[in-house]
């Protein structure tokens, strides 16, 4: 029983559809002072970037953590991802008409970029102790 439930867990495709849900819901919620259409497109908008961010920010990370050394390979990673990330959902939102661009962004945001930095450094540590 619970082999299909840590296939589950661990499926990208359940990653993916948690970003989605989770991260579109957020932005219809940031968004309900607006008419339900525009908070519904913000949440669309959002549940597919959020999905997007999910697939690709592992790969990134590692791509970027073995691009730097020393100190920088700490902080420089997850600070590029995180950089990247607010202009893609800044530009993105701003192009969709998104009404509050910030206050949609900032749940998704934090959580891109501890996972970043969180991935990182347990890349970083496994490549100083190697």
């Amino acid at each position: 029983m619970m082999a299909p439930v840590r296939r589950l867990a661990q499926s990208s495709v359940t990653h993916v559809l948690f970003a989605f849900v989770a991260m579109g819901g957020w932005a219809v919620l940031a968004n309900s002072n607006h008419s339900p259409q525009r908070a519904l497109l913000a949440g669309i908008v959002q549940g597919a970037l959020s999905a997007c961010l999910t697939l690709f920010l592992k790969t990134v990370i590692e791509r970027l953590s073995k691009q730097f050394k020393g100190g920088a390979g700490l902080w420089a990673p997850p600070l590029i991802a995180c950089l990247a990330s607010t202009a893609v959902l800044i530009s993105i939102h701003a192009l969709s008409g998104t009404p509050e661009i910030l206050r949609t962004i900032a749940v998704p945001l934090a959580v891109s970029t501890s996972y970043a930095a969180v991935y990182n450094y347990f890349l970083y540590r496994k490549r100083i102790s190697a």
